[in-house]
């Protein structure tokens, strides 16, 4: 199991990754990012490692392509 210091809130996430919190609840939905939850408080948390290679996948979906 994760650490709470390795995990960040939806809020803190979706800053991170320069989305909206809807947006990145709707990922967690449609699988393209997972979610875990707090056992107390049922808050989502996102685990920095996977933001990161989200971060990652979504600049080189951006990236204009070479010729």
């Amino acid at each position: 199991m994760a650490k709470i210091s390795e995990c960040l809130m939806v809020g803190e996430a979706a800053g991170l990754l320069g989305t909206s919190k809807d947006t990145l609840r709707r990922w967690d939905r449609t699988g393209k990012i997972e979610a875990r939850r707090h056992l107390i408080t049922g808050y989502r948390l996102y685990l920095r490692t996977e933001l990161a290679a989200r971060l990652k996948q979504l600049k080189a979906e951006t990236r204009p392509k070479r010729r």
